[in-house]
């Protein structure tokens, strides 16, 4: 089979998360109608075998190469999707195969970029190829890839993150932002911009968005942190210390911090943050607030503290965050206010 183009390598198996095959050819496909021979992508699918694959969402479908076919050849992008399975309590873990993680690596030595999209990142860890990286998979099985690889940077926030060759991306519909990303490395910015608006996206989302509202899920286990959470929430614009969230929860500020770190996987201090720059996102996307008033409402105190935390979480500052990501109807309506 001669190549015709960038050949983008998608791996499929029993089981995948549908939106994430499905979804990058899309993007591709898209790429070629604006840039013409430019963006010549070749996209296949590939598998074990060539007969069908059964997704996650029932919808079965068939591989246009087996992964030895596809190893014989020189891959541009190699695109490793992922798949989950949910217990009894609705909780979700990632499902890892070791036959399938030799393939990938197999297939990733000929590869010049691997990417993974959402818990397609358990895979590629399983692999060795994002050891000493840091990574992103969707918030759901943050935990469990921060837990099985401590040798891997986890950052559950962003909707993809690069580091070298190596791409990982978020959950579910994230994998069109990772899409768009790497066609904008490889043909610019106006073809990617053009691309988001054949598919309807206000605005291509930088890696440094959030994918989720992380802090605000129901994420731990006990019905104490849930309680301390929710008066996290409830009085986030006051002050808010560890020995303040221990009287609370009538424990040692010892004995609250180590829940934190066994329950959301960080200190008192940094979830604090951590919602506080989720309500600031919330508040900078959907109103006209100033920074004054955003910093108050939120309990950071001063726009300082309000834009450090920001660098340090989004490696953006308020302002910037606001002009990339307010939508459409919030900027017509301050135009309209001015």
């Amino acid at each position: 089979m001669p190549t015709t183009g960038r050949l983008v390598v998608i791996v499929v198996f029993e089981g995948v998360d549908l939106l994430d095959v499905t979804g990058p050819p899309e993007v591709f496909s898209l790429a070629r109608r604006e840039a013409g021979d430019a963006a010549a992508y070749e996209v296949v699918l590939a598998a074990a075998s060539l007969d069908p694959v059964t997704t996650a969402a029932g919808v079965r479908i068939l591989p246009d190469v087996t992964f030895d076919q596809a190893a014989g050849r020189s891959i541009d992008t190699l695109i490793v999707p992922g798949s989950v399975e949910a217990d009894g309590e609705r909780r979700v873990r990632a499902v890892v195969d070791p036959g399938l993680v030799e393939r990938v690596k197999a297939l990733a030595v000929r590869t010049r970029r691997v990417t993974s999209v959402c818990v397609g990142a358990h895979l590629l860890a399983a692999a060795g190829l994002l050891d000493g990286k840091r990574a992103t998979t969707h918030w759901s099985t943050a935990h469990q890839l921060a837990a099985e690889h401590p040798e891997i940077e986890v950052d559950a926030d962003p909707i993809f993150i690069r580091e070298g060759d190596v791409w990982t991306g978020a959950g579910i519909s994230a994998c069109l932002d990772l899409s768009l990303a790497l066609i904008a490395d490889d043909l610019g910015e106006e073809i990617a911009l053009r691309v988001a608006r054949q598919l309807v996206m206000y605005v291509k989302r930088q890696s440094g968005q959030s994918q989720f509202s992380v802090p605000l899920e129901q994420i731990s286990a006990t019905r104490r942190i849930e309680d301390l959470r929710h008066h996290i929430l409830r009085t986030l614009g006051s002050r808010l210390t560890v020995a303040d969230l221990a009287a609370y929860a009538h424990v040692s500020d010892r004995h609250l911090t180590r829940l934190f770190k066994t329950e959301l996987g960080m200190t008192p201090y940094a979830y604090i943050e951590s919602v506080r720059v989720e309500k600031a996102r919330h508040e900078l996307e959907s109103s006209d607030a100033t920074l004054e008033r955003v910093a108050a409402v939120c309990g950071f105190g001063t726009v300082d503290t309000l834009v450090r935390a920001f660098r340090r979480r989004l490696n953006a500052t308020p302002t910037e965050y606001r002009s990339r990501f307010r939508t459409r109807r919030d900027v017509a309506r301050s135009a309209r206010t001015d």
